[in-house]
């Protein structure tokens, strides 16, 4: 009996498609796993089983499957059930959450491929840009369209690989471009025939003219703790070798030409990385103890809870014995963030208690690290405590325990663009009662629908009123900056009042933290003769000043712009900075404390990985 798979495609198309499995790879095939499937005339894209059946479709023929990526599922039962829930709630297709949810290493793509037909004769002498396209492909004869317009120079060859495809000249071929490389390093080992204790000492004595050669040697076998019966032999990697021996790679390499050793890869993770030794966990105070107490209490009623205490009242520290009481019931947590600046310092806090059990997911990561965490995710040896930003939620769980949404309020949980524009913190709760976990939402500052939920009885509710060790709430001053500006005290965007204050902090050796809600220089410029401001072509707002970079960008769309040297409306000289952005601000905090350092921290300097820490 002829077997079908219903597909999921990473496309924002309204249904699944079935396709017909070849004969041969009915038993490879399960649900969850990744097949390589033909869509229209030339594409092929990564889908991903949903169900393997027998009833083919009445609406349309189907289509062979091309390849299975995988033995194993990468998408499990229950992540599939939260798709289909994203999907209806949030009204977008499988399509659109599958592209969210999965890293694109993971998601292989379709290349087209140009390929130089060597059996063409032209019968008239060809245009210039043709042949100079056959040209580099008689050089190389498979290349795609962005090397091609690389090599020659020439934008927009489309037209020239149309008429060429008419001349039969050249052919398209479409070829699956794999993003996802697997790290790998080179080890080294004794060649099969010197797995013998006689051969080895016969070697010994032949090396005997060439003794850096046998150091070498002799440091892998102390390295390996190599042994006649090839017991607990351990692998050793080319680059240690090197390094414990202190020779040369020229004198490595005649070991191998000798055939006394070789050298093979070994896959590794991204994954692996020194991590301290763990530490107890911290006493809770009474106050805290008693929210942990009410929390558990609330748990035994109610899914999710609210954990209403004020800033620095030790909400971390209740999280820390939370996560440490469901581990020890063998489940796993997830912990939310709403920023990645904030998983930096919270990772180093969760690291010191849990170690390697604590893995971090973000988008500051390389995609091939995600990709390995995913895969990580899908054994057994998955992490226990996963840290991260709302694109964790889509994360493979086997056992999950509990998810803890921090600093629940915040707007960064909602995906505004593209599909699916869903709130991780709902996401978060409808993942934990799909899996018969606790979630439990932190904050200073409760959002109204969870504080409505909360105080209604739908959610269970723990306030902790007091900070930790009884500390003082800072004291907050409010200054009328309108009336300085009016009275002409202002110091650029500084009122005499916080100048004072900063030059305190600095004589006291202290540190300064200033917040502005606008990056770059100015939000805006503007022509003194004429009003005219310049727009984004493609959003219609005002483009923001950068002056590092001299140059107007669209923080909506990324457009960047020239700045104009003269008014494109009325020819004016004048263009005025309207606004102040955190560039300026950093500008202007230097001239005014010369001696201070400073340093600015925002988009445009925290792009990479590092960058925050």
């Amino acid at each position: 009996m002829k077997k079908f798979v219903d597909v999921i495609i990473p496309l924002p198309i309204a249904s699944q498609y079935t396709y017909s499995l070849p004969e041969g790879m009915e038993a490879s095939i399960q649900p969850g796993c990744r097949i390589i499937v033909p869509f229209g005339p030339k594409k092929f894209y990564t889908g991903i089983v949903t169900k393997v059946h027998e009833t083919a479709p009445e609406a349309y023929e189907t289509k062979d499957i091309s390849e299975v990526l995988d033995s194993r599922p990468v998408l499990l039962g229950q992540q599939f059930s939260f798709w289909k829930w994203l999907a209806d709630y949030y009204l977008c297709t499988l399509g659109d959450v599958y592209k969210a949810a999965l890293p694109s290493g993971m998601k292989l793509e379709s290349e087209t491929l140009v390929e130089y037909n060597p059996d063409f004769v032209a019968s008239e002498p060809l245009p210039p840009r043709e042949q100079r396209i056959l040209d580099l492909l008689s050089a190389d004869p498979e290349q795609c369209v962005t090397q091609l317009e690389k090599a020659s120079g020439m934008k927009n060859l489309l037209p020239v690989i149309k008429s060429l495809l008419e001349k039969e000249a050249i052919c398209i071929k479409e070829e699956i471009k794999r993003s996802y490389k697997p790290r790998t390093e080179v080890r080294v080992r004794l060649t099969e025939a010197l797995q013998n204790e006689h051969h080895l000492h016969i070697q010994f004595d032949l090396l005997a003219r060439a003794p850096k050669q046998q150091a070498i040697l002799m440091k892998y076998l102390e390295l390996s703790g190599w042994n006649a019966e090839g017991k607990n032999i351990r692998e050793v990697s080319k680059k240690e070798l090197l390094d414990a021996s202190g020779q040369a790679q020229s004198v490595f390499k005649n070991l191998v030409d000798k055939q006394i050793l070789e050298t093979y890869l070994h896959e590794i993770g991204r994954l692996t990385g020194d991590h301290a030794e763990t530490v107890p966990l911290h006493t809770l105070s009474p106050a805290q103890q008693r929210a942990f107490y009410e929390i558990l209490t609330s748990f035994q009623t109610k899914n999710v809870c609210l954990l209403h205490g004020v800033t620095a009242s030790g909400k971390t520290e209740i999280y820390i014995h939370l996560i440490e009481e469901v581990l020890k019931a063998g489940k796993q947590v997830l912990y939310l963030l709403p920023e990645i600046a904030l998983t930096t310092q919270i990772t180093e806090r969760l690291r010191r208690v849990f170690g390697k059990r604590l893995g971090v997911y973000h988008s500051k990561f390389p995609d091939a690290e995600r990709v390995e965490i995913w895969q990580k995710q899908l054994t057994e040896q998955g992490y226990d405590v996963i840290l991260g930003v709302r694109s964790s939620v889509f994360l493979p769980f086997r056992r999950l325990g509990l998810v803890i949404v921090d600093e629940e309020h915040e707007t960064s949980y909602k995906q505004q663009d593209p599909a699916p524009r869903y709130h991780a913190r709902n996401a978060a709760i409808m993942l934990a009662s799909m899996y018969g976990a606790k979630t439990l939402l932190g904050t200073a500052t409760p959002s109204l629908e969870s504080y409505y939920h909360a105080r209604n009885g739908k959610y269970g509710l723990v306030e902790l009123t007091e900070r930790h060790q009884q500390i003082q709430l800072p004291h907050i001053e409010l200054v009328d900056i309108k009336e300085l500006a009016r009275k002409k005290r202002m110091t650029a965007q500084f009122s005499p009042l916080l100048l004072q204050k900063i030059r305190e902090a600095l004589e006291q050796k202290e540190q300064v933290i200033l917040f502005q809600n606008r990056r770059g220089f100015a939000p805006m410029i503007e022509c003194r003769t004429c009003g005219w401001v310049p727009r984004c072509k493609n959003c219609d707002v005002s483009l923001t000043y950068h002056k590092r970079l001299h140059q107007l960008t669209c923080h909506y769309c990324g457009y960047t712009y020239a700045v104009p040297t003269a008014c494109p409306a009325c020819g004016g000289v004048e263009l005025m900075n309207r606004g102040f952005g955190t560039e300026k601000i950093e500008d202007d905090i230097k001239q005014i404390f010369p001696e201070a350092k400073v340093a600015r921290m925002d988009l445009d300097t925290t792009r990479t990985r590092t960058a925050y820490e």
